[in-house]
């Protein structure tokens, strides 16, 4: 799943944003239990969680092909460790690539195909390779792009499912729960505990969707996005190459790709 043409040797980097959010979140719903007097085990509830949890796994199971889903797990470890793509040392690659074209001709870089461990890119070297036209190293690539795209995206859109159904099922919880505590109307010594509980699934609900299952979708969004432009950069560095470009003027274009790294880079610096 991780790109080859990762220049990282970890293929990761952490991202430790996630983990600080995810705590924070858990810490807010508890401690904000705790200051409000319902306490964390007020929290607790198995009727709930079957509710709320099986029920939203349930709803998923239905909505996604096992494709889709098994595509979904694989990508759900980005959220803390997304894919990392050193697009400077890939544009250096790439120029690397253009010079050696050059100097011994697209068969030249023939021996460079084995070295790639991304499909990605062999696919881009081996069309450069057998004098492809742009045009068409262009169009091959685009789809192949465009599939990985949608496919990574679907997976993603897994998660956000999750949140549009989990506070359905918190409320389905919660009229389950009130209905209890009417057939115990007789008995108002039940009354506050019971109402208290049919409210759990409520709060697991919507808790679940707002800070677990839609910041995942959205983390696993911007990782897409970002690997997707990276092999963007890679269409143009092969078309280049492809064109005969002079290998300064391709590191130039593909400078622009760094742009928005650069600009984060400096401000993690600045903090």
């Amino acid at each position: 799943c991780s790109p080859g043409w990762a220049s990282d040797r970890r293929g990761y980097s952490m991202d430790i944003l996630s983990f600080i959010g995810l705590v924070l979140a858990t810490c807010a719903i508890l401690v904000g239990a705790v200051l409000k007097g319902a306490g964390i085990k007020a929290l607790l509830s198995a009727a709930a969680f079957m509710i709320l949890v099986v029920g939203t796994v349930a709803a998923i199971f239905v909505q996604t092909p096992l494709k889709v889903m098994k595509r979904a797990m694989g990508i759900l470890p980005w959220v803390f460790k997304p894919p990392a793509v050193h697009r400077a040392e890939l544009i250096k690659k790439m120029v690397e690539w253009s010079n050696t074209a050059r100097k011994q001709g697209l068969l030249g870089l023939e021996p460079l195909i084995e070295r790639e461990s991304d499909d990605f890119l062999r696919k881009g070297l081996q069309l450069v390779i057998d004098g492809s036209e742009p045009d068409q190293i262009r169009g091959i690539l685009e789809v192949d792009l465009h599939v990985r795209e949608q496919s990574d995206t679907r997976a993603a859109k897994v998660f956000e499912g999750m949140g549009i159904y989990s506070p359905t099922l918190g409320i389905i919880g919660a009229v389950l729960g009130l209905m209890a505590v009417m057939q115990n109307l007789a008995d108002p010594s039940k009354l506050g505990q019971g109402i208290a509980a049919a409210f759990v699934a409520t709060i697991y609900g919507i808790g679940l969707a707002n800070l677990f299952f839609l910041p995942v979708a959205s983390k696993l969004k911007v990782a897409i996005a970002g690997l997707s432009e990276s092999r963007e950069m890679v269409i143009e560095g092969m078309i280049g190459i492809a064109q005969g470009e002079n290998p300064r003027s391709i590191g130039a274009k593909l400078q622009g790709y760094l742009h928005y790294a650069d600009m984060a880079r400096r401000h993690k610096h600045q903090e």
